[in-house]
């Protein structure tokens, strides 16, 4: 007997499992990574705990960390931003989200490096709608910003950035 079961089923129930594995699907292939380690995951809790509205911003600035989203590529990827900014309050839902975030930050770990950096990271995101695009390096304190057309800016931490959806952050050296 032989069953099918849907890729991003796939992925939710992985997650359920608790086994400590984080799971994607870019461009037709599965990638997977291991679970990020204490000092990535406070980074990115301190870098989410400065995310507000820019002077005037009328819209909220929303972030959820390694969240689903499916994305509106042929392929119908499926990827987990270490933090995704929306300038409109998500739902509450099981299943992946489909809204675009305006904002990504991923914040790089040792070994994993070549999936943020990679045709599958930040070029990917931008292709996708995404109006922003931070690379935080921990390793070397910078950041890497993507726009769409415009050149990649490296910055050195700690920084504020602001967004293209009148959002800020900021992100501290190590």
């Amino acid at each position: 007997m032989s069953a099918t079961i849907a890729v991003d089923d796939l992925i939710l129930q992985m997650d359920a499992s608790g086994i400590p594995v984080r799971m994607e699907y870019v461009r037709g292939r599965m990638k997977w990574e291991a679970s990020p380690a204490s000092r990535h995951q406070r980074l990115i809790d301190r870098i989410r705990a400065t995310i507000q509205p820019q002077s005037g911003n009328p819209w909220a600035c929303d972030s959820l960390t390694d969240v689903l989203i499916r994305f509106n590529d042929p392929d119908q990827s499926l990827k987990r931003p270490d933090i995704a900014i929306f300038c409109a309050v998500q739902p509450d839902q099981d299943t992946a989200l489909t809204t675009i975030p305006d904002a990504v930050l991923e914040v790089l770990s040792v070994g994993y490096e070549a999936k943020d950096l990679g045709p599958d990271g930040a070029p990917f995101y931008i292709a996708n709608g995404v109006r922003d695009v931070l690379v935080v390096n921990p390793h070397n304190n910078t950041v890497i910003h993507y726009q769409p057309g415009a050149p990649e800016q490296t910055t050195p931490l700690p920084c504020t950035v602001a967004l293209a959806c009148g959002c800020q952050l900021t992100i501290p050296a190590r």
